[in-house]
């Protein structure tokens, strides 16, 4: 049975990850002249903050330096979490989006712009704005309705407690853009 680059990464890279609490959510390699470029992007209930990416890159600089799997040719590694719009595509990345804004785009066609509320192993709760000065209403979207879906960015985000403006929100927003 044949492995690619990218399985053996995978496999030497997500015990370094995991023991930080964090998950190895994409690995690619990206040609950049006489050289390539290395992307590793984590991820974490919490957030993963730049502390936590230098201090993985040294550990998985490191790592890779015991090792040949990325052969002679020079590289450049590059640790980061994912971007503020980032696909949402398993569970946890829902369960990470509670509170912030998605849009979705259903297999059964349409589009659906709603808050998570809650997500599960099999969907996720949304709250979905009322329209015209209505209520917003409850929705549950089972994983397998949606074709694919993304955090939309938000400057000016409620905050839930008050009601006002999130301005920490606001900030890591403009931070994550």
């Amino acid at each position: 049975m044949s492995t690619t680059q990218i399985d053996r990464l995978r496999e030497l890279l997500e015990p370094l990850t995991g023991k930080r609490g964090m998950d190895l959510e994409e690995i690619a390699i990206t040609p950049a002249g006489r050289r390539r470029v290395l992307r590793v992007v984590v991820d974490a209930d919490q957030g993963v903050g730049l502390d936590a990416c230098a201090e993985l890159s040294r550990v998985v600089s490191a790592a890779l330096d015991e090792t040949d799997l990325m052969g002679g040719t020079p590289y450049v590694l590059e640790v980061s979490s994912p971007g503020a719009e980032r696909p949402l595509t398993q569970p946890r990345h829902y369960r990470r989006a509670a509170g912030r804004l998605v849009r979705a785009q259903l297999h059964q066609g349409g589009e659906l712009t709603a808050r998570i509320v809650a997500a599960d192993d099999t969907g996720v709760d949304l709250e979905v704005p009322g329209e015209k000065g209505r209520k917003p209403t409850a929705r549950r979207v089972e994983y397998d309705e949606i074709a694919r879906a993304r955090v939309e960015v938000e400057f000016n985000r409620k905050d839930p407690k008050t009601g006002g403006v999130d301005r920490d929100a606001t900030h890591r927003s403009q931070e994550e853009a």
